[in-house]
Parts: structure tokens; sequence; C-alpha cells
């Protein structure tokens, strides 16, 4: 049988608790809305995969991440997608860095099924009224959130509590592989 599985970027936990606080904040303004209970994180990709598949798929992972390195993340705005979403974004320099670490995923991951993300943010809410989102970009004007992008985190839903809970941490291990350069004759 397959499950739904999720790879992410998690901020550190103090990011976390904050997340949630203004998660609840908000909250407390429009009511319940879509992503309220999720826990903070930037989504790569999200797939599906029995449970010899995941197998497979931690060794690809494990395998992608020894060539990573550490990255920092400024997350310094807030900004709405056209569907109601409501999300913190990173600078410039740090959405490069974010979209190669997705990338680096999405591209070399052997899954059938996955649903990739290409577009970094950190999401507050999903589908809220026009009205809604109004309320959300004036309830939250500034952010300033720093840290070390070190890992990917993969997650699974639990179909009873209809939520993604953390299994499996898999750190960036800075070993940069031999790559061929092409050099060129003057």
């Amino acid at each position: 049988m397959k499950k739904l599985y999720s790879l992410v970027i998690h901020p550190p936990e103090d990011h976390l608790i904050l997340i949630k606080s203004m998660k609840e904040e908000l909250a407390n303004v429009v009511g319940w809305y879509n992503s309220k209970n999720s826990v903070a994180h930037i989504t790569i990709c999200e797939f599906w995969a029995t449970d010899v598949e995941i197998e497979t798929i931690k060794k690809q992972i494990i395998k992608l991440c020894d060539s990573l390195s550490p990255v920092p993340v400024k997350l310094n705005d807030y900004g709405t997608f056209p569907n109601g979403a409501f999300f913190i974004a990173p600078d410039n320099d740090s959405k490069q860095d974010l979209k190669h670490i997705m990338k680096h995923f999405n591209k070399s991951l052997k899954i059938q099924e996955m649903k990739k993300s290409d577009n970094p943010h950190l999401s507050i809410a999903r589908r809220l009224s026009p009205e809604n989102l109004l309320k959300a970009s004036e309830l939250f004007t500034t952010i300033d959130l720093n840290f070390t992008c070190d890992s990917v985190i993969l997650r699974l839903f639990d179909d009873d509590k209809k939520q993604f809970f953390v299994i499996d941490t898999f750190p960036f291990n800075d070993n940069p592989q031999d790559q061929f350069i092409q050099g060129s004759l003057f």
C-alpha cells in the first residue's frame, strides 16, 4: 500500500514556535483556515511510495545530501498566491540557494508519482478568501527570520490526523563531488 510522503526544509525550533503562534493569531482574526495546524516548512516535493520503495528513496536522499553544503536562509517578506495562500518569503539570495537545493532533489530523485515545488516559501495559510488575505496582510507586516539550512526532513502523512509528521532527518554533509569541468583551448 502506498503512503504519502513529503520532503521539506524545516526552520529551527524557535522559528517553528513563532510561526505556530502567528498561525494562532491569524486564526483568532479569521477563524479556522487550511494549513492552520501544519508545522512550518518549505516543501521540496510530495510523493507516494510503498514501504519497500521508501527505503530506496531514503538511500537516494542520503546520497544527494552528501554533496550539499549548508546555506544561510533569510526570510524577510510576506507574499500571497492567487489561490489564497499567505506565506513568508525568502530574500533573493536565499530564494536562489533554496531553489538550487529543491532542484537538486527534484531532478535526481527517482520517484514516479512526485509533485515538485520550485518556488520556496513558508506557508502561513492556504485558501484564504480575498478578505482574509487582506486581514493577514494587515496583521503581519514585518518579519526577519534567519537560519542555516543544513538538512532536509522526510515526513509521512497521517490519514487519521490529516497532518504530516517527521520520520527522518538527513543532514547535508558538505562533500562536494568531483565534477568534470570542460576547459577550452585558446
